[in-house]
């Protein structure tokens, strides 16, 4: 976990949804950081249509970015874009509370893709498998 990993599974060809740019600090492979992982990629998946780039950064690793991001607790995900600037702690567990954080309504439909969309995602996750 030394690199940023990021993730872009699709690239946004819509104009109505807006693509969410999102940091997730970590404490290196403790359960409750694979935890936060697995629930934002979950959720980014199900509630963003793929429509977010999500960099996974180990703040023991990268100590100077935790710093210049003011990281105090861990799990730690910060969303950048779109605006305001949100930052949510924890596991990301209560994905009521984490959409809430990230601006959205939990009763609100996800977004529909667009078409080829989930193609993509899945020719890019395939890469990614292969390269690693």
């Amino acid at each position: 976990m030394s690199e940023p990993n990021t993730t872009s599974p699709a690239t946004d060809t819509s104009t109505d949804t807006p693509r969410y740019s999102l940091r997730l600090y970590v404490s290196g492979a403790t359960p409750r950081s694979a935890m936060a992982i697995a629930n934002i990629k979950a959720l980014g998946e199900r509630r963003l249509s793929g429509n977010y780039d999500l960099s996974v950064i180990d703040a023991y690793q990268q100590a100077e970015l935790a710093r210049d991001d003011n990281i105090l607790v861990l799990p730690t995900l910060i969303k950048t874009l779109p605006g305001p600037l949100r930052r949510l702690v924890g596991d990301l567990s209560d994905e009521e509370q984490v959409l809430l954080g990230l601006g959205l309504h939990p009763d609100q439909p996800a977004p529909r893709e667009s078409p080829g969309a989930a193609d993509d995602r899945l020719a890019q996750l395939g890469r990614q498998e292969t390269e690693s």
